[in-house]
């Protein structure tokens, strides 16, 4: 089948780029302009011109275009056939919006999924390793004014030195100008750890300095006493996870974060605390690590593992 208006319609569309780029001869951007359709086209260079702000919605834009009442005046040449001529428009709308993202949006983040871990720098090099199930998000374009952060999970920050460094959580903000610490921020759960420098935590306008070995930690909105500690990095980046009086629905919320499995517990106070730590890289001596001290059994069901009391025979 053939489409006698094809040739027709992709000179039309020639002439409209040419248009755009300022190469139309006098008569032909003349003939152009007694066009019924020079008032879409021209809509079309406006949003072209204002690129550095693009705020155009481009469905509403274009919806707006196909509803307008066209005036009856007699053109001087021929029309457009405007199913095609919209999907030319649609195409200018989508392209301006890609272009912003592009060169203007300059938001950059960093996901990890269940079982993996992430490390990547920063534009001044500082170094981020991201642990499971977390996400980091900052402006590449503002870093060298404000070197601010938003963390959602946990991380640990090897911050070179220069002006202030702040990780912003759901429950408080880090700041600091060069050093090492690690940052957990779960549900119910908040915790910052110095391996190196001076930390400044903000926690409820409370501001708490941490010096190396120190822990600042909040479990379901209260602030615990933590013991001093001599490591000199957080243990997940050995592929484990360590605890220190922690409830057990803490710890199994890790596991299931380092394993892709869902726990379920059956009779058991997931609100004990459980003092050990369990492999990221054996799930059998991992579940074993957690409810042998505990006294607990477990079953599995395919991708469930059901805690449950140990039962003496």
């Amino acid at each position: 089948m053939s489409y006698p208006y094809n040739e027709e319609l992709m000179k039309k569309e020639k002439e409209i780029l040419k248009w755009l780029e300022g190469t139309l001869s006098d008569k032909e951007t003349e003939d152009l302009k007694q066009s019924e359709d020079f008032d879409t086209i021209e809509k079309i260079a406006h949003y072209a011109t204002h690129i550095a702000t693009p705020k155009v919605d481009a469905q509403q834009a274009l919806a707006a275009l196909k509803n307008r009442k066209l005036s009856k005046k007699e053109p001087k040449v021929r029309s457009l056939y405007y199913n095609n001529f919209f999907k030319v428009a649609a195409i200018f709308i989508v392209a301006l919006t890609a272009a912003y993202f592009l060169f203007y949006n300059t938001t950059q983040s960093f996901t990890t999924g269940i079982a993996q871990t992430k490390s990547f720098y920063l534009p001044d090099h500082s170094q981020v390793l991201l642990n499971a199930s977390s996400k980091i998000t900052f402006s590449e374009k503002d870093w060298n004014k404000q070197r601010d952060l938003t963390l959602e999970g946990e991380a640990y920050f090897k911050v070179q030195k220069g002006k202030t460094f702040s990780v912003k959580t759901v429950d408080g903000i880090v700041k600091v100008l060069g050093t090492h610490f690690d940052v957990k921020q779960r549900s119910n759960y908040y915790e910052v750890s110095c391996f190196e420098g001076l930390v400044s935590v903000t926690y409820k306008n409370k501001t708490v300095k941490l010096p190396p070995g120190k822990t600042f930690r909040v479990i379901n909105n209260q602030i615990e006493k933590t013991d001093d500690f001599i490591a000199q990095n957080p243990s997940w980046l050995q592929n484990e996870s360590s605890f220190s009086r922690i409830p057990l629905n803490q710890v199994i919320a890790e596991l299931e974060r380092q394993y892709d499995i869902k726990v379920e517990t059956k009779d058991i106070d997931t609100s004990k605390l459980f003092t050990g730590s369990f492999t990221h890289n054996n799930q059998k001596i991992a579940l074993e690590a957690i409810t042998i001290p505990l006294q607990l059994s477990y079953q599995i069901k395919g991708k469930t593992v059901i805690f449950y009391k140990y039962e003496v025979q």
